[in-house]
């Protein structure tokens, strides 16, 4: 089943191109990872991909249906969407910033359903939050705040979720938690599309990498296929051996080429 549908997306701001041409699709039960330099359009793709923002031109689907004819109700219960920026207003309870993922089936503080605390539960267990639920969120580290906003994604329990960069504030330990938490949902029957920076965490547990380079996606398709040292060189800019170790497909990266 097709989650997302993007086509002939184009934006620019200003005169200046953020995103040409880019089109691609997110199916059921595949872990993609978005890919590329700092700014290159990732963000600007996503958010244009969600019907955040509007393009110039171009066609987004959301689990077969017109971005535009959704409400943001309707949205939030086909995609959970993490950005890379998540302000908090006030120091509230962990397990109240969770709670906030349900709120697009009714839920509402201190009035959650049976269903909706069971989703929550399980969004705190299954980020490693497990006795911090009446921490309020200013006595967090960085890492475990980044834990907190992911959790309050997943407890929407959607058939897609978009994060991005979901692991650049946590430790190698979580970092990898929370990519095999995203390869088990895909394993499940669900789709997620994830930017990160980390090459090593992508080609390891991603099924597919979209590789953007200025504003445009210049490859599609599995590690495998994609990750080649002449492609990490012209898009990273980085001289790198690709080689496989087992099942594995694994970098060494050697520096600016």
């Amino acid at each position: 089943m097709m989650l997302l549908e993007a086509r002939d997306l184009n934006h620019a701001i200003e005169g200046k191109a953020l995103v040409s041409d880019a089109g691609f699709t997110i199916g059921s039960g595949t872990l993609t990872a978005l890919i590329g330099p700092n700014g290159s359009g990732k963000t600007s793709l996503l958010r244009l991909a969600l019907g955040i923002v509007p393009g110039d031109t171009g066609e987004v689907r959301i689990g077969g249906m017109p971005s535009g004819e959704l409400s943001p109700i309707e949205r939030a219960r086909r995609v959970a969407y993490l950005p890379q920026t998540r302000p908090l207003v006030w120091p509230q309870p962990v397990e109240d910033i969770v709670a906030l993922g349900r709120f697009a089936y009714g839920a509402a503080l201190g009035r959650l359903s049976p269903e909706d605390k069971a989703a929550v539960t399980r969004a705190i267990a299954a980020c490693q939050l497990e006795g911090f639920e009446n921490r309020a969120a200013d006595t967090l580290s960085g890492g475990e705040l980044a834990r907190v906003h992911l959790a309050r994604a997943l407890a929407a329990e959607t058939a897609l979720v978009v994060a991005d960069e979901p692991v650049a504030a946590l430790d190698p330990r979580h970092q990898h938690q929370t990519m095999r938490l995203f390869a088990d949902m895909a394993r499940d029957g669900r789709g997620v599309l994830t930017v990160i920076h980390d090459l090593d965490l992508a080609v390891r547990y991603a099924d597919r990498l979209l590789w953007m380079h200025d504003g445009r996606i210049v490859a599609d398709g599995p590690p495998e296929a994609t990750c080649t040292p002449d492609r990490l060189r012209s898009v990273f800019g980085i001289a790198a051996h690709v080689r496989r170790e087992g099942r594995a497909l694994r970098l060494d990266i050697q520096g600016p080429a």
